[in-house]
């Protein structure tokens, strides 16, 4: 089941304090230019009660449109996606997946690419079973399902972070962008800053046009045609770029609704129950990491690159790639990134998860 996404920021760096990290950060590179990147004014922060309170209700109406189970009604839906990523990350080519789900039976959903992998996963209120070529989920699969299912955040897990908000428009619709991070991060003389969640939406019907974790990545949703289930609506298209790049084309291509789901669909088989927990689809996590020994100036202004990969339970960094491919530091941010200890800290017994990272390399 995917969890609702969540950013942390960590700060890592050597002979740099947090607070000198502040200082010279209010003097650093903007984010690179995207047809994406649609925030370009000044964000106004929303920090009286009522303008946070707005940000928040959009946020929560957006997210509500997508969130099929709180239909209370069973559905089959299909969805298609082509990922290209040059080779940077696993599996490229087609896919297939399907969910089914049921109110009293649970969910059931497989998936299946053209180069070789498939997994099949049933998640109820009492446990979770799975099989598959692997227990971990692909990149690319992981980033499929939480575009479609978990692509904004919770309110409550909101209450420490600043938000900003900014008008924009995209593909001739007036938008309202979302910015959020922690409090105390640097804040841009205008735009985006590179520790900022940005989720674009549109006031008018509610429904999410455009999300990024981070600079560089981005979904772009398109409803033209769009299926609904009772009040739910799908987009129909979900276009996911890196770098300028289209990685990644999700087609939802039907929804049905089911009455009723064959119970058997809900039945584990021997082979899934030895197999034991199943790894969950968790949010992601952002750190931010200064690069070089120092010493550091308010004079100097750092570049960033942002690293994405996915951390798997053992704490192993696979997939990872920069968002910046062009950018002179591209390579040995995705190499620093891969130095950093990303031992698991779970406790003991708690389920095994995988979560993206993003890691925010800053060269000076």
């Amino acid at each position: 089941m995917m969890t609702s996404k969540r950013m942390f920021l960590l700060i890592a760096g050597i002979g740099l304090s947090v607070a000198a990290f502040s200082q010279t950060s209010l003097r650093m590179a903007p984010v690179p230019s995207d047809p994406l990147e649609v925030v370009t004014s000044q964000p106004q922060t929303a920090d009286l009660a009522a303008s946070r309170n707005t940000a928040l209700l959009l946020l929560a109406q957006a997210r509500d449109s997508y969130d099929l189970r709180l239909e209370g009604r069973g559905y089959d839906l299909s969805t298609t996606f082509i990922v290209d990523s040059g080779g940077q990350t696993e599996y490229d080519g087609s896919w297939k997946m399907e969910d089914v789900f049921d109110p009293k039976q649970g969910l059931r959903w497989t998936a299946t690419a053209s180069s070789g992998y498939t997994v099949t996963r049933i998640v109820s209120s009492k446990a979770s079973y799975g099989e598959g070529t692997a227990n971990t989920i692909p990149l690319r699969l992981h980033e499929a399902r939480a575009a479609l299912f978990s692509p904004l955040p919770l309110a409550e897990n909101l209450k420490r972070e600043s938000i900003r908000t900014a008008p924009a428009t995209f593909n001739g619709a007036a938008l309202t962008c979302i910015l959020i991070s922690q409090h105390g991060s640097a804040v841009p003389t205008s735009g985006r800053s590179w520790d900022e969640t940005e989720e674009c939406i549109d006031p008018q019907s509610g429904l999410l046009r455009v999300s990024s974790q981070a600079p560089g990545r981005y979904y772009a949703y398109e409803y033209s045609n769009g299926l609904r289930l009772g009040h739910r609506m799908l987009p129909r298209k979900v276009t996911v770029t890196e770098g300028g790049k289209t990685v990644s084309t999700i087609s939802v291509d039907s929804v049905k609704e089911l009455p009723s789901a064959d119970p058997k669909l809900f039945a584990p088989t021997p082979e899934m129950k030895a197999n034991g927990a199943m790894v969950a689809l968790g949010g992601a996590q952002k750190i931010t990491r200064v690069a070089g020994p120092g010493p550091f100036t308010a004079e100097m202004i750092p570049r960033s690159v942002c690293v994405f990969g996915v951390i798997t339970p053992s704490g192993q960094l696979v997939e990872a790639h920069s968002l910046q491919p062009f950018d002179p530091n591209s390579v040995a941010a995705v190499e620093d990134a891969k130095r950093i200890n990303f031992a698991p800290q779970s406790a003991v017994g708690a389920k095994p998860q995988q979560h993206f990272v993003f890691v925010i390399e800053r060269f000076y």
